[in-house]
C-alpha cells in the first residue's frame, strides 16, 4: 500500500466533511462506519490499482525487448 493508515484516515475524513457540506449525501449510518466503508473502499482500489500494476509489468517484462522502465517506450506501453 502506498499511502499511510494515517492518510487514508485523513482523506476519509476530509471526503465525508465535504460529502456533507455539499449536501451530496445523507447519511443513514453513524460517520464513525461510514468512514470506515470509505477507508476499506480506498484500500480496495489501491490494492486493485496494484493488482493491474503486477500484471502490467509481468506482461511487459515478458518482451523479448527488454525496456527500461520510465523510458518513453515503456512509459507507452505501461
Amino acid at each position: 500500500m502506498r499511502l499511510s493508515d494515517e492518510k487514508i484516515i485523513h482523506m476519509s475524513h476530509v471526503l465525508l466533511k465535504g460529502l456533507k457540506e455539499r449536501g451530496v449525501i445523507r447519511l443513514k449510518a453513524d460517520e464513525p462506519a461510514v468512514r470506515k466503508r470509505i477507508r476499506r473502499s480506498i484500500i480496495d482500489e489501491i490494492k486493485f490499482g496494484e493488482e493491474i500494476d503486477a500484471i502490467v509489468r509481468k506482461k511487459l517484462s515478458s518482451y523479448s525487448k527488454k525496456l527500461l522502465e520510465g523510458s518513453q517506450e515503456w512509459e507507452v506501453l505501461y
